[in-house]
């Protein structure tokens, strides 16, 4: 076999094994990947690309390096699911480096982790100043998770006793001017209606870039025209509108009616859908 040839078909091969490897053995981002298993990935890398190149290496020796490389760190990860020594022992475990606002100069030493880099994670995490810190921990990824203190956190609804709307994840119903009929069914929906909903906005299916469709039905998309406007959804709006004026048609019903019973009922009525508004005020502003 000519040699051009066979560095094509062993490279072929290498390509084919390296993609099964990755989707097989990793389900990791980078940022999760650990140091053990980032220096086993170059070597497997290495392995693949000397088996490709290197004719007169024989190809049994890169397959049996790959074997080893690739069973052994797959064995110590599925161990260290099972066994937390061997977990701490592979993986490493987080190392403190800020603990009530104070900085622990110690086990930053001890990581050869300078001032200006624990700074400089600090500032990527939005935390300027180290005694806003209530907590921070050097990862075993490099990564650096910060806890800010309570009176340092943004306010959330939850912090002001507020309620609101729970949100779900949209269905993308039109990708690329085409419309996508699984995603489209899964939110309850037909052609006829999308197509209502993008007359009612004045956009072509084949003019929309992207569509979503919301856990209460409505209707988002972007066009591929970045110069024209798309009105915001207004079912929401409406359908609080509509209540709120039922309710101020029953009060006016109340008001303008001289029959005791029928101003009693029209009063209790009014009364009940002031509690409906109020129940579903959050949900639809």
């Amino acid at each position: 076999m000519q040699g051009w040839l066979e560095v094509v078909l062993r490279s072929v091969v290498a390509i084919i094994i390296l993609l099964f490897l990755s989707r097989t053995f990793i389900r990791k981002s980078m940022a999760q990947v650990t140091y053990f298993e980032f220096v086993s990935g170059i070597v497997i890398g290495a392995i693949l690309a000397i088996g490709s190149i290197h004719l007169q290496v024989p190809i049994a020796y890169p397959i049996m390096g790959l074997i080893v490389w690739s069973v052994i760190p797959y064995a110590l990860g599925w161990l260290s699911i099972k066994s937390e020594t061997i977990r701490s022992f592979v993986q490493g475990k987080g190392v403190p480096v800020i603990k009530d606002g104070k900085i622990l100069e110690d086990n930053l030493k001890k990581e050869r982790y300078s001032s200006d880099e624990l700074l400089k994670q600090l500032r990527a995490k939005n935390a300027f100043q180290v005694a806003d810190v209530e907590f921070a921990v050097l990862e075993t990824s490099g990564d650096l998770s910060v806890l800010m203190k309570k009176e340092a956190q943004p306010v959330t609804p939850k912090d002001m006793k507020l309620k609101v709307a729970p949100i779900k994840e949209p269905e993308t119903v039109i990708m690329d001017g085409k419309i996508m009929d699984e995603p489209l069914a899964t939110a309850g929906k037909n052609r006829r209606w999308l197509e209502m909903e993008l007359e009612k906005i004045g956009a072509a299916i084949e003019n929309v870039y992207l569509g979503q469709v919301d856990s209460y039905g409505q209707l988002t998309v972007d066009l591929f025209d970045d110069k024209l406007k798309v009105p915001s959804p207004q079912e929401k709006p409406l359908l609080y509108a509509t209540i709120k004026k039922c309710q101020a048609d029953l009060e006016l019903f109340a008001l303008s009616t001289n029959n005791p019973q029928a101003k009693q009922m029209y009063t209790q009525k009014a009364a009940k859908m002031k509690e409906v508004m109020n129940k579903v005020e959050h949900l639809l502003q």
